[in-house]
């Protein structure tokens, strides 16, 4: 009963902790009003303060991940949970004369707070459960998937009720509180996070002869694989329609002539991410990451090519599919990576194919946000970003395809 116990604990902890970093995936409700208030109606300079946040996640999952090597994972949760709540706090002062500090703010501190907490907690919970690592991977981080359902209706709501009068005053006062939330939660639930004892094993669990179970790679050892690379690489691309998708779901709708039903975007893209990352880390465990991964790039392709036809109502149902395919690579790459490397030292291998992902995010909300400014008068303009897209996730599926199991014996 006690090992039960501790296993669910961290857990749940971690669970928690992830429902609050999923505020990062809402972006979409803060777009327009930053982009009026405070970047003079350029879309592509106030995206730029999400991809940088999510640019940043990788460096921040590296530096935590080495530091709770040290450490622990707890004080390391903490500290970042404290790194992200100054950020946002500060970020609540942005003014328009001075646009370059919701970049530094909410973009790079608050990025590397969330990279802190995101990798050490999934590796945590991964060396829990080494006997279902694709699903509890999963289960994680869904949890920062349905983080954006839960903040979604509370954020617009601060918006809606307290920046009626200034623009872009709801959304810097939701920094605020969202700043206040971020200390409470990650203070409390970094007490509660901790790894197993050495040696762990579940009971009734036989380990497979594959690389994650053979001798833990150290990230120098890891640095020198090809492995490495093809997988950063892969994320890079994988990654860019789900967050162009994430960065305009609301602005989309709004310019397909949705405006009242909007947010209905940002839901489906948060819940099907949520779903996404939940359902592709139980399939993974079956059919196995490499195989999850490239089934995944190749729905991407695909669905990123269809936005141009969707018409009406269905808008939402692609966003939603574009969203369930994006949060499956958010749970099964970090569990490849715990294949391929092994757990030991997963937070901050892991950190570093987030790096990956990072140069996606800018290069994705780059992308989008130039495009979405010259569709100003047609949303159809945009449609070269999602082309753009289909094939970068076309060219990870190449990449995927040659990434084979690491010889870490010698």
């Amino acid at each position: 009963m006690k090992q039960k116990y501790n296993r669910i604990i961290p857990v749940i902890a971690a669970i928690a902790i992830q429902l609050c970093l999923g505020t990062a995936y809402i972006w979409s409700v803060f777009q327009n009003g930053i982009a009026s208030s405070i970047f003079g109606g350029s879309n592509a300079d106030a995206a730029l303060t999400f991809s940088l946040l999510l640019a940043l996640l990788g460096i921040g999952g590296t530096i935590g991940g080495t530091l709770q090597n040290k450490i622990g994972p707890r004080i390391t949760v903490i500290i970042g949970g404290l790194i992200l709540s100054i950020g946002f706090f500060i970020a609540s002062f942005t003014t328009s004369s001075a646009p370059w500090l919701l970049w530094l703010t909410y973009g790079v501190l608050g990025g590397i707070g969330m990279g802190f907490t995101y990798s050490t907690t999934i590796a945590c919970a991964q060396k829990w459960f080494p006997d279902k690592r694709g699903l509890v991977t999963g289960v994680i981080v869904s949890a920062l998937g349905f983080g954006g359902v839960v903040f979604t209706p509370i954020v617009e709501t601060i918006i809606s009720k307290l920046g009626k009068d200034v623009p872009g005053q709801g959304e810097l006062i939701s920094f605020r509180i969202l700043s206040l939330i971020f200390l409470i939660v990650c203070t409390v639930g970094g007490l509660m996070v901790k790894n197993p004892p050495e040696g762990f094993k579940p009971e009734g669990w036989t380990p497979k002869a594959t690389a994650a179970n053979a001798r833990a790679l150290r990230t120098l050892e890891v640095l020198k694989t090809p492995q490495l690379y093809l997988l950063t690489f892969s994320l890079m691309l994988a990654c860019m329609g789900g967050l162009m998708m994430i960065g305009f779901a609301k602005p989309i709708a709004i310019a397909r002539g949705l405006a009242e039903t909007a947010t209905i975007g940002v839901f489906a893209i948060t819940m099907f991410n949520a779903f996404g990352r939940l359902f592709w880390g139980g399939v993974s465990d079956k059919l196995g990451c490499k195989k999850t991964i490239i089934l995944l790039l190749g729905l991407t392709a695909v669905l990123s090519l269809c936005v141009n036809i969707a018409g009406g109502y269905m808008i939402y149902v692609l966003i939603a599919c574009i969203g369930f395919a994006y949060g499956g690579f958010l749970s099964t790459f970090p569990a490849y990576t715990a294949e391929l490397f092994g757990t030991k030292y997963n937070a901050t291998n892991y950190g570093i194919v987030l790096i990956g992902f990072g140069i996606g995010a800018v290069a994705s909300s780059v992308i989008a946000g130039i495009y979405k400014d010259i569709a100003k008068d047609d949303i159809n303009l945009m449609f070269p970003a999602f082309v753009i897209a289909s094939l970068a996730a076309a060219v990870a599926i190449i990449m995927v395809f040659f990434i084979k199991p690491v010889n870490n014996k010698s």
